[in-house]
C-alpha cells in the first residue's frame, strides 16, 4: 500500500501533481506533443471543476459529468485516456486514494478509412509550388507519405541524417517513432529527388540541428500547420483531404498493388497485426478483379477449356 501523501485544500494541488506527472512522462521519455496532449485534456477538465480534486466524491461526480458531455467516441476516448493515466499515477504516488474511472472503458469508434481517387492525388501533387520553399516541402512531405506511410508527427522530427539516399531509405529512431521502436523505411527514387531537392534549399545558415520538414523560418513543423496548408490545398481541388488520409492511401494501394499485411504492419509501425488489418478495405471491383486473376478454377478448368475450344473448331470444320 503506497504512503499517502500529505495534502491540502489548495486549488493548486492538481496543478502540482500534474507537473509532477509531466516530468514523470518526459523521463520516460514520451515524446513533446504526448506531453502537450496530456497536460492540455488534464488542464482543461481541472479549469473547469478545480475544487474537486482532494474530495473522492466530488472528483468522481465531476468525472462522471464531464464525461456523459455531448461528444464523438474519439474525443471521449482521448479524454478518459489521459485522464485516467493521470489518475492512476495520483494512485499510485498516494496523491489521491483511489482513481474514480479506473474501470472506464473507451468507447467503439469507427475506423475511418478514406479512399480517394488515383486522378485526384496526382491532381493534389501538382499543386504545392515547388519554386517556393513552403511548396517544395508540401510536395516532398506528400511524396513521402503516399511512399511510406509515415506519421505526420514522424516526419516532423526528421533530420538530414536520418535519410540514406544512397540506400533508398529513411530512418525513423526510437525517439521519434510514436511506438519508441526504430524502422527503416523504403523509399523510392522519385521521393529520394524531392527530399534532396528540399534539402539543398535550405536557408545556409540552419544547421543540421533543424528538421528537414521545417518552417519558412526554420522553426519545427508541427500538425497544427500542415492541418491548413492541407485544407488550403483541399479547397482547391474541391475535395477534402487530411494529412493522416494520404496514410491511409499508402496503405490501400500498398494491398492493392499486391503488398502483405505483415510486411504493410513492419513499414506502418503498426504494434499489432489488428491494427493493419482495417486497411484490407477493398471495392466490390477490386475483389471481382482480384478473383478473376486467382481463382483455383483458372488452373482447374485451363485443360478441359481447350480441349472445348478444339472441339468447337473441329465441329466447323466438319460442317
Amino acid at each position: 500500500m503506497p504512503k499517502q501523501l500529505k495534502v491540502n485544500n489548495s486549488n493548486s494541488d492538481w496543478e502540482d501533481a500534474l507537473q509532477l506527472f509531466l516530468s514523470y512522462k518526459k523521463a520516460q521519455g514520451r515524446s513533446d506533443l504526448t506531453i502537450r496532449d496530456y497536460e492540455c485534456k488534464i488542464r482543461s477538465f481541472f479549469k473547469r471543476y478545480p475544487d474537486c480534486f482532494n474530495d473522492t466524491q466530488k472528483l468522481r461526480k465531476c468525472l462522471i459529468e464531464y464525461l456523459s458531455q455531448p461528444m464523438k467516441p474519439v474525443t471521449y476516448n482521448l479524454r478518459m485516456k489521459n485522464l485516467k493515466a493521470f489518475l492512476n499515477w495520483c494512485v499510485e504516488e498516494g496523491i489521491i486514494p483511489a482513481n474514480p474511472i479506473a474501470k472506464f472503458k473507451p468507447r467503439k469508434t469507427d475506423d475511418r478509412i478514406v479512399e480517394i481517387e488515383i486522378e485526384t492525388l496526382q491532381k493534389l501533387l501538382q499543386l504545392p509550388d515547388k519554386k517556393t520553399f513552403a511548396g517544395l516541402r508540401d510536395y516532398a512531405l506528400m511524396l513521402l507519405t503516399l511512399d511510406t506511410g509515415i506519421r505526420p508527427k514522424e516526419a516532423f522530427s526528421l533530420l538530414k541524417e536520418h535519410f540514406d539516399f544512397k540506400n533508398l531509405q529513411v530512418i525513423i529512431p526510437s525517439d521519434v517513432a510514436k511506438t519508441r521502436v526504430s524502422r527503416v523505411l523504403p523509399i523510392t527514387p522519385a521521393t529520394a529527388n524531392a527530399v534532396k531537392k528540399l534539402i539543398s534549399s535550405r536557408h545556409p545558415q540552419w544547421d543540421d540541428s533543424v528538421p528537414v520538414f521545417c518552417s519558412v523560418t526554420g522553426k519545427l513543423f508541427n500538425r497544427y500547420r500542415w492541418n491548413e496548408r492541407m485544407r488550403e490545398y483541399s479547397e482547391q481541388l474541391g475535395v477534402k483531404i487530411k494529412p493522416y488520409d494520404l496514410r491511409h492511401m499508402f496503405a490501400l494501394l500498398y494491398l492493392k498493388n499486391g503488398g502483405y499485411e505483415l510486411s504493410l504492419q513492419k513499414i506502418m509501425g503498426h504494434t499489432t497485426l489488428e491494427m493493419t488489418k482495417k486497411y484490407v478495405h477493398f471495392t466490390q471491383q477490386d475483389l471481382k478483379d482480384i478473383h478473376e486473376k486467382a481463382t483455383p478454377i483458372n488452373t482447374l478448368l485451363k485443360q478441359p477449356l481447350n480441349r472445348v475450344g478444339n472441339i468447337k473448331k473441329q465441329n466447323k470444320k466438319k460442317e
